[in-house]
């Protein structure tokens, strides 16, 4: 399972980095105006900057929702940087835009999928990555985690490439499950992947085995 941090913030990203884990990064206009990173020149340039960190793939979204809006927007940031991954809304001019990309060996990560139709057409598109948002599914009492075993049953009936990168990940056992699910990517906060190092018998065997050696020497 490939591990991405769901962020704009370059000291979280350096530090996921810095883990060891980090496989890549997702960002969205959202992340960007968290950061203050507004601008056109400002986003590309800060899209660089991240490439310039982790090893591996970057997801950059686009804004425009017609389909020559999209192929423009993509384009452009596709050549920004080799590790650039196109983020294309689920709309019927995303498919569109996907495909083209797809003929023209642009790499893109179909984002804002809640449904296995929706993962279905992404697919057959021929979409690098497919975005279902568990958290904004269980916002709504709606089981996420199911949407992501029905994507992978599906996927796997007929061999699509398309890798599942699990988004909208809210904490550590949403990781856990989508990796026992056959997610192939998560993405989220730095704090749900930090989660993972936590178990309360850990601290307190470390603690008992510093103490014994404390007292010992």
């Amino acid at each position: 399972m490939k591990f991405f941090i769901d962020t704009a913030n370059i000291d979280q990203i350096k530090e996921a980095q810095d883990l060891g884990i980090l496989d890549g990064v997702t960002t969205n206009p959202s992340l960007m105006a968290k950061e203050g990173i507004t601008g056109e020149e400002n986003i590309k340039n800060h899209y660089i900057k991240i490439c310039e960190i982790v090893d591996g793939d970057v997801s950059a979204e686009v804004i425009s929702t017609d389909f020559k809006g999209i192929v423009k927007e993509g384009e452009a940031l596709a050549k920004l940087h080799n590790q650039i991954v196109v983020k294309v809304p689920m709309i019927k001019e995303g498919i569109k835009a996907i495909k083209y990309f797809s003929e023209k060996g642009i790499r893109t990560n179909c984002t804002l999928v809640f449904s296995v139709g929706q993962a279905l057409l992404a697919a057959k598109a021929g979409a690098t990555y497919v975005s279902p948002f568990i958290g904004r599914l269980d916002d709504i009492s709606t089981d996420g985690l199911n949407l992501i075993e029905e994507i992978r049953l599906v996927y796997d009936n007929y061999m699509f490439e398309t890798q599942i990168l699990a988004a909208s990940v809210r904490h550590t056992m949403h990781i856990i499950d989508c990796a026992k699910l056959g997610a192939d990517v998560m993405t989220g906060p730095l704090s749900s992947i930090e989660g993972l190092l936590k178990h309360p018998l850990t601290d307190s065997g470390l603690e008992k085995f510093l103490a014994d050696y404390n007292k010992n020497n």
